[in-house]
């Protein structure tokens, strides 16, 4: 087995959820009464080596997106350590860090100096990015003047330009047009083909069967299984189908004690 190019020991993430932002405010120089914790991620351990795809399921809630940002530096653990050891590109906020002011090509150059690329390096993808983006004279037109798909063409070009370590993909993206799409896929498949390591996040079985071969299963912040991807869906479909069955007799139950009670008050009154 190769080097293990993402590590999480012992992973906990909390974040205080607070009534407004007067009270938010308040945090900053008292400490909080009454706050709400939510546990995002709970005591979370794995590893993922060089050239693995790896496929995350769960439901909205389970902890996905808060390994992803704690994978891509946005989000730091409560407790336990994360370890990265690549370049990152990430598929998921695609105009993050960008400024409005200037043009898109200033922004090749500001993403790559947060991406911490070199000048040269840069200078080496820059028309690579440009062509890939189709944003024509554009490039050197503020971004602010951008509509919100040419804004996301420009990033996920700068993203799967870069030549990165690990790709991090959130199936929900959406960018362009059906032909801009299709050429999004091919150069994902293109990346996955060369041996980069990807994290793909999709509640899609059958997409991420096509593109990995290991699966983390997550369910309210903890990491129920790590292993075959068909065994981590079969484990998600039984516990959707036992959480969908539990609904269903405490719905009948509360029908049947709303009945009897309906029946008993009827009775009364006769």
């Amino acid at each position: 087995m190769s080097e293990a190019i993402i590590s999480f020991k012992n992973v906990s993430k909390e974040y205080t959820l607070y009534k407004n932002d007067r009270e938010r405010f308040r945090a900053l120089f008292f400490k909080p009464k009454g706050a709400k914790i939510n546990k995002a991620l709970k005591n979370v351990t794995f590893d993922v080596h060089r050239g693995e795809s790896i496929g995350i399921i769960g439901d909205n809630g389970a902890g996905k997106s808060t390994i992803l940002k704690m994978i891509t530096g946005v989000a730091f653990p409560s407790e336990g350590e994360v370890y990265v050891g690549g370049k990152v590109a990430a598929l998921l906020e695609l105009t993050a860090g960008f400024s409005t002011e200037m043009t898109g090509r200033e922004n090749i150059y500001l993403k790559g100096y947060i991406l911490g690329l070199k000048d040269a390096y840069i200078r080496e993808i820059e028309e690579r990015i440009i062509d890939f983006a189709q944003l024509g004279d554009y490039i050197d037109q503020p971004v602010r003047t951008y509509s919100s798909g040419m804004k996301m063409r420009l990033g996920f070009a700068i993203n799967v330009n870069i030549d990165p370590d690990i790709l991090v993909v959130d199936e929900a993206l959406s960018v362009g047009d059906a032909s801009f799409k299709r050429k999004c896929k091919d150069k994902i498949n293109d990346i996955i083909a060369s041996g980069t390591t990807v994290l793909y996040v999709s509640h899609n079985p059958e997409s991420v069967i096509e593109i990995c071969d290991r699966a983390l299963y997550l369910r309210k912040g903890q990491l129920m299984f790590d292993g075959e991807v068909h065994e981590a869906f079969n484990m998600y479909k039984k516990v959707k189908e036992e959480e969908k069955a539990k609904k269903a007799a405490e719905k009948k139950k509360k029908d049947a004690e709303k009945k009897a009670a309906e029946e008993k008050k009827s009775a009364e009154k006769k």
